[in-house]
């Protein structure tokens, strides 16, 4: 029964171990930190550099501007704060798939542009359409034209 249990959990793991290193899974997880270390820039960002100039005008920090109504605070800078990190993170991501679009869509551009051989032709003498290959016409049964002579 031990053995079961060993190959059982020995087997789940096998397959944990083929999911977690599939391409795609492992370049989610690349996606997930790059995305989060990005953000972390975004936040320092507007924190650290346009919240101090906003603030200029408030003679205050801005992401601590407070709008008071009665006993409940609004927290006003630290709401439009969020939406400038926001706007700059879907910015960014726009600019990224816009130029993975435009890759992606010259690649397909390109292997469409690429014409197909053609198959067929047009017999000089009835003008039907006959197959590339062929030697004779078999609507006319004409000889075609640039084909060595064929002894049967």
């Amino acid at each position: 029964m031990a053995e079961k249990e060993v190959k059982g959990v020995k087997k789940f793991f096998e397959e944990f171990k083929a999911f977690a290193m599939r391409g795609n899974v492992l370049d989610m997880a690349v996606g997930v930190v790059v995305g989060s270390a990005f953000t972390a820039i975004v936040n320092s960002l507007v924190g650290d550099v346009i919240n101090p100039l906003i603030g200029l005008f408030f003679n205050n920090d801005f992401s601590e501007v407070v709008v008071k109504i009665g006993d409940v605070d609004l927290k006003i800078g630290s709401f439009i704060s969020a939406i400038i990190n926001f706007l700059i993170v879907a910015f960014v991501l726009f600019l990224v798939l816009k130029a993975f679009n435009a890759v992606f869509n010259k690649k397909k551009e390109e292997a469409e542009e690429a014409p197909a051989e053609p198959t067929t032709k047009v017999c000089p003498y009835c003008q039907s359409e006959i197959s590339i290959k062929a030697v004779r016409c078999p609507q006319c049964t004409s000889k075609l034209e640039g084909f060595p002579e064929i002894n049967d």
